[in-house]
């Protein structure tokens, strides 16, 4: 069998007050979603909303390696997120692990 290691990002955002909507709204508008899971070396890019908390925002990164991930934040969509980020967020956490599949 062979390993492969694998790159996931758990990213926390906090959103300002009443804000969460709106934000994942101008995402799916401004294409990140699904422009981000159409990348090459895009294994998984999903948003889940917690169930404790009304102003935060989870997303859920897999990508094949760290360069599959340094090209995606060379991509438009990537800077447009970014760009968005004041007007929409108080704070963001990202946690980096590798992970091992075998195939």
């Amino acid at each position: 069998m062979k390993t492969k290691e694998n790159l996931l990002l758990n990213v926390t955002y906090t959103t300002k007050p009443g804000k969460r909507t709106e934000f994942i709204k101008t995402l799916t508008q401004l294409g990140v979603v699904e422009q981000s899971k159409q990348e090459s070396g895009n294994i998984r890019y999903d948003y889940f909303y917690p169930l404790n908390s009304d102003d935060q925002l989870y997303l859920v990164e897999i990508w094949e390696d760290g360069e599959a991930l340094a090209l995606h934040t060379q991509t438009e969509h990537y800077k447009q997120l970014q760009s968005c980020k004041n007007e929409y967020l108080m704070h963001t956490q990202i946690e980096k692990f590798y992970i091992c599949t075998t195939q």
